[in-house]
């Protein structure tokens, strides 16, 4: 918000005493106020921010004057608002704040463009404050790549710019890492399993000039590329199962919007049609049920269930949510600071904050049916017996003829508050959207005629019903009506029914809302209304109709956005390097660090618009370069890892710790997608609101990190201690601490201890030979090389040391590994022990 402010005394102006020269002159918008205005335009300082909203650079905001009537009043100059506030003859007003004051002079200018009737030109409906010259709001042109000295270095042009960096600071790259290095590190990285000794083998063998890149295609398609690169993207989309709060409830549709991420970027969907469908997917012509289940990224706020809660508090808070997402994942900027004022830093008004808010105002909750492949056959087959069995149990129990008074009742109550205070309890769980009720649609199915609402909304609300009905009856009409009874046997109908999967999805709401500045970022405190827009610090939005979501996303994914495509590309960079070319990756304001190779993160942006915004493209564009295949042994210079003279030795994700366990012992189901799992953890772990933790079984105990049910108020050990960001936020980098709790968790947890049972029994029955055979097969099987003598003559020590151990107490080497596998427990035991020593190898856990 740009302001006038001034300081001149308010009688010496009011009675025109200074100026007198000036104010006989004609005066010219463009030659006399504009520079005034360009010059002295900053936030008004307020005691109660009554003016917060207002503009002097155009008409429209300068004649309604901010929150509190009209500044400036043309023809009359002695009453107008703006001659009082540059006087500082209002209370609490002090024009300007920490800007020089206006001579006597220019505020007869003023004055006398008042009095001549303030006159504006059409042409002037922007800003006239010159647009930012930080770097990152330039628009991108694409240089071309440098010559350098060594040109038999260049592979790609990424090397280029990294070379002719390193050559003008006289540093020379790190030479290619090895190729047992180079594989892991690309299996590491492109699909976040370890590579097998098939795949090893077979690249060590193969000395043609086309082995690197046919390795890096092969993990490019594979399908568990979408699951590494979905798991960076669900960081940003803070995605989590459960909705937060001290209640945590479990969100079983959230996985339906992972899976539509995965599924996306296996298919290298466009990077641009990638953002509009979550952006707007619902407001696509002919939008499929894919395209709405994109929209979940928006569902992915916290949600407070808790009673007592206002609904229209937490739904503001939830639209907040969404616009801070959205101007991080996709702009790189800090937009939620001007949520409560002015950016302190950035070229981001308050107003422009709530622009961007308003293109969520509208956006409503709802649950739709999403089948997943398979699903919809068995339903559609048990779909008319299921319907019967339900409404002759509804029947029985008399549902229908009680149901529809309850309603009138709650309807009733929520136009007398307090008046009956079960009711009113009553209400309130509706409203908080507790059990089967759609979270925030309680008022609205309630109020909406039976005969209007969809089978969906029926079914929520009878089973709503059907649960809280105790809240407004005596105890001896609820053991009359039996409903607990009920509720049992509509459990065991639905248990044995093939429902359909949901999925979490936005809608516009059909009662449009009006969207306000909100003073100090107060839900109750509407300022100025204001129009959905965008920042005008950056190009503006092509807009022929009332700008949409659609819109909106389109203009994020436009060429003339200077923002979308280099923080894209720069994540990209970071998550094969560990830091991005502009390492604060989650701020490319004026307070983020500058780009270490601006030309380079410039060429990739534009490669990436240029090849279709193609993910895939950019991921293999920067594993195929020199750059990426260096060695990551340390150099001794300060700035080595800033210019690219090396490759980053990385501690691996959380995730990709335990998989790579499971993968190695042969352990890991490999399923993509479907419902989240629940793998043992200790005891205690999950008591946290109403999460719970049925075990999975079979299978689904040893699927993928990426699929394990996160609770965000407890969430699953292994992942929180080995920093897996908790989903209250955009995670646009991952932290990577080393604690004793990491050992402890790696020595102790019950899927470690299975996969170092596991990795026992595949190197005594895969393996034939002596020690030394087997220990080859398994550092085959964990580190993807061959032993070095030394470990060799280690660990054949210590696994000595561990028989001798073990055969003094039997107990404990049967209980170890009860499994006969036809060789001496007491070695079988021993080989578990020596399983779990290689797991826990620095090397093991590390990306080099």
């Amino acid at each position: 918000m740009k302001r006038f402010l001034s300081t001149i005394s308010c009688t010496a102006i009011l009675l025109g005493t200074i100026g007198v020269a000036a104010a006989q002159q004609p005066v010219e918008f463009n030659r006399d106020v504009e520079p005034l205005f360009r010059n002295h335009c900053v936030g008004c300082h307020g005691a109660q921010q009554q003016l917060s909203g207002l503009r002097l650079d155009r008409a429209e905001d300068a004649l309604r004057g901010g929150y509190s009537g009209a500044v400036i009043q043309p023809g009359n100059s002695a009453e107008s608002r703006l001659i009082r506030l540059v006087a500082g003859a209002e209370k609490g007003m002090i024009m300007p704040l920490g800007k020089p004051r206006l001579t006597a002079n220019e505020v007869a200018i003023l004055r006398a463009w008042i009095d001549q009737g303030a006159k504006w030109p059409k042409s002037t409906t922007t800003d006239i404050v010159p647009k930012s010259s930080h770097w990152a709001f330039q628009p991108i042109r694409r240089p071309q790549a440098p010559s350098v000295r060594n040109e038999s270095w260049v592979k790609n042009p990424v090397d280029s710019f990294v070379l002719a960096r390193l050559e003008a600071e006289h540093i020379a790259p790190s030479p290619e890492a090895a190729k047992v290095t180079l594989i892991r590190r690309l299996s590491l990285d492109l699909t976040g399993l370890p590579p097998t000794p098939e795949q090893v083998s077979a690249f060590l063998s193969d000395a043609s000039p086309g082995a690197y890149e046919r390795v890096v295609d092969s993990l490019i398609d594979s399908p568990h590329c979408g699951e590494k690169w979905g798991r960076y993207w669900l960081d940003l989309a803070r995605y989590a199962d459960s909705d937060g709060y001290r209640q945590d409830a479990y969100r079983p549709p959230a996985s339906r919007y992972r899976d539509w991420v995965i599924e996306s970027l296996n298919r290298d969907k466009p990077f641009d049609q990638f953002t509009l469908e979550q952006i707007a997917g619902d407001l696509l012509p002919n939008a499929t049920t894919e395209q709405k289940v994109a929209t979940g990224f928006h569902r992915n706020t916290l949600s407070n269930r808790e009673g007592g809660t206002d609904t229209e508090q937490f739904r503001f808070e939830q639209v907040l949510d969404r616009t801070n997402t959205v101007g991080t994942v996709w702009l790189g900027l800090t937009v939620g600071c001007a949520q409560c004022h002015d950016h302190k830093y950035d070229p981001i008004s308050q107003k422009d904050y709530y622009r961007l808010f308003a293109f969520f105002n509208n956006a409503e909750e709802v649950n739709i049916d999403a089948p997943r492949a398979g699903e919809l056959g068995p339903y559609l087959k048990g779909l008319p017996a299921y319907q019967r069995a339900r409404a002759d149990l509804l029947a029985k129990y008399r549902v229908p003829e009680l149901q529809r008074p309850w309603e009138l009742k709650l309807i009733e109550a929520a136009a007398n508050p307090g008046k009956w205070t079960d009711w009113d309890h009553a209400l309130d769980e509706l409203r908080t959207g507790d059990g089967q009720a759609v979270y925030n649609q309680g008022d609205k199915m309630l109020r909406t005629p039976p005969d209007q609402r969809s089978e969906r909304q029926k079914k929520s609300l009878t089973d709503h019903f059907i649960d809280n009905y105790h809240r407004v009856i005596t105890k001896e009409e609820q053991e009359k009506l039996k409903f607990k009874e009920l509720r049992k046997e509509l459990n065991a109908l639905e248990a044995t029914f093939p429902a359909l999967s949901e999925a979490q999805v936005i809608v516009t709401e059909s009662e449009p809302r009006e969207t306000h500045v909100y003073i100090r970022g107060n839900f109750r405190a509407k300022g100025i209304p204001v129009q959905a827009g965008t920042p005008s610090v950056l190009p503006a939005m092509a807009v022929d109709s009332e700008p949409t979501r659609v819109t909106l996303a389109k203009w994020l994914v436009s060429r003339d956005n200077p923002l979308t495509a280099r923080v894209t590309v720069n994540r990209v960079w970071q998550e094969l390097f560990g830091r991005g070319l502009v390492r604060s990756s989650d701020n490319f304001g004026s307070q983020g660090e500058k780009p270490s190779h601006p030309e380079l993160l410039d060429w990739l942006a534009g490669d990436f618009m240029d090849h279709g915004w193609s993910f895939k493209h950019v991921v293999k564009t920067i594993v195929m370069s020199a750059a990426y295949r260096q060695s990551s042994a340390a150099r001794p210079e300060p700035n080595a890892d800033a210019l690219i003279a090396r490759q980053a030795r990385l501690r691996l994700p959380a995730e990709v710790i335990r998989d790579s366990a499971l993968a190695a012992s042969g352990l890991l189901y490999p399923a993509i997608g479907g419902p989240s799992v629940r793998p043992p953890q200790p005891e205690g772990a999950a008591k946290s609101g109403k999460a719970k933790w049925p075990e999975s079984t079979g299978k689904d105990r040893y699927r993928r990190g990426l699929y394990i049910q996160y609770q965000r108020m407890s969430p699953y050990p292994q992942l929180a201690n080995f920093d897996m960001p908790g989903g209250y936020r955009p995670m646009c980098r991952r932290d990577r601490s080393n604690t004793a709790l990491q050992s402890l968790n790696l020595l102790n947890d019950p899927v470690f201890f299975d996969a170092a049972q596991a990795l026992a029994v595949r190197i005594l029955t895969e393996s034939a030979g002596g020690f030394r055979q087997r220990l080859n097969y398994a550092f085959r099987l964990v580190l993807a090389r061959r032993p070095e003598a030394v470990e060799s003559d280690s660990l054949e020590t210590s696994f000595d040391r561990q028989k001798q151990i073990l055969r003094k107490d039997p107990a404990a080497a049967s209980s170890i590994l009860p499994a006969d596998l036809g060789v001496d427990r007491t070695e079988a035991a021993a080989w578990v022990g020596l399983s779990s020593v290689l797991l826990n190898l620095d090397e093991f856990i590390t990306r080099e």
